[in-house]
């Protein structure tokens, strides 16, 4: 929840920056705040994309189970799996 209210904010000063960046360009400060900005958002990303990765399951045309080895894996030694 903290995560979420910290990408709240980094996202509109991200965008601000991209619009000033577009029209009058930035400052050495300005460029090296957007840089940071941007790894952190793109850290948190990664993270939560994992995480909806790893608690998927994924079933072909017949209904059955056919999520990868390695995901299964991952959610067994999470504790989200017991097969």
């Amino acid at each position: 929840m903290a995560e979420d209210k910290e990408l709240m904010k980094i996202i509109p000063r991200i965008n601000e920056l991209a619009h000033k960046a577009k029209k009058e360009g930035l400052s050495e400060l300005e460029k090296l705040e957007q840089g940071k900005l941007r790894k952190q958002y793109l850290k948190r990303f990664r993270a939560n994309f994992k995480s909806q990765v790893e608690m998927m399951k994924v079933y072909n045309d017949k209904g059955e189970e056919v999520t990868p080895r390695k995901v299964r894996d991952i959610q067994r030694g999470k504790g989200l799996r017991d097969d």
